[in-house]
C-alpha cells in the first residue's frame, strides 16, 4: 500500500469513527480541492451498511459539507480565475471551451457532480465561477446532483451492504455510458429551447 493510499486508509477510520460528521467534514474536504477519488462514496456506503439511519443522516450532511467545499473553489474561481482564463485561453480548443461552458456551463457540471464515477469535477466548479454562472444556478445544481447521488449510495449500501461498491468498480463503463446519455439528452433539451428563444426573437 502505498503512502498515499495509507494516509486516506487511516483518515478513512477515523471519519467512520466519528459517524456522520466524519462525512460532512471528508465531503468539505474532498469538495474543497484535495483529491480523494471516490472517498465521500465509500464512507457513505460503508456506514449505511452499518447502520441505515446513520446512512441516511451521513448523506444529508455530506451535501452540506459539498456545497461548502464547492462554494470555496466556486469563489476562488471568480476572485481570480477569469484573468487567468484571458491569459492562458489563447488555443482554439482553449477558447472554444469556453465558449461552451458559458452557454452550458450548468450542464457541464451536472453530470459529474451526478454520476458516481472518477470525473473531474473541481475544473468545472472552479470554472463556473470564474466564468460568471449565477451562484443561485451553481448552487441549485450542485445541491440536486449530490441529493441524488449521496441518498442513492446510503440506500443502496442499507440494502445491500457493501456489494454496491463492487458493482461500482465493475460497472465503471455502463456508469459513463449512462452519464454520457444523460449529457446528450440534457444538451439536446437545451438545443431545443436555444431554437425556440431564436424563433421567438425572429418574429
Amino acid at each position: 500500500m502505498s503512502a498515499f493510499r495509507a494516509f486516506f486508509h487511516a483518515a478513512g477510520q477515523t471519519l467512520l469513527a466519528w459517524g456522520p460528521w466524519g462525512a460532512f467534514v471528508f465531503s468539505i474536504i474532498d469538495s474543497g480541492g484535495l483529491p480523494a477519488p471516490e472517498g465521500v462514496d465509500v464512507l457513505l456506503v460503508t456506514m449505511a451498511a452499518l447502520d441505515a439511519t446513520t446512512g441516511y443522516l451521513a448523506a444529508g450532511l455530506a451535501v452540506v459539507g459539498s456545497l461548502i467545499g464547492s462554494l470555496f473553489l466556486f469563489y476562488l474561481g471568480r476572485k481570480g480565475g477569469e484573468a487567468y482564463l484571458d491569459k492562458k485561453a489563447q488555443t482554439p480548443r482553449q477558447r472554444k471551451f469556453r465558449r461552451w461552458f458559458q452557454h452550458y456551463g450548468g450542464l457541464t457540471l451536472l453530470i459529474p457532480t451526478l454520476i458516481p464515477i472518477p470525473l473531474p469535477v473541481k475544473i468545472f466548479v472552479l470554472s463556473a465561477g470564474a466564468l460568471g454562472m449565477k451562484r443561485s444556478h451553481f448552487v441549485l445544481i450542485l445541491v440536486f446532483a449530490r441529493t441524488v447521488r449521496y441518498f442513492a449510495l446510503a440506500y443502496l449500501g442499507a440494502q445491500m451492504g457493501r456489494q454496491p461498491l463492487h458493482y461500482l468498480s465493475q460497472h465503471r463503463f455502463p456508469l459513463l455510458a449512462i452519464s454520457v446519455g444523460l449529457f446528450l439528452v440534457l444538451y439536446l433539451l437545451v438545443k431545443w429551447k436555444d431554437r425556440r428563444r431564436a424563433a421567438a426573437e425572429a418574429l
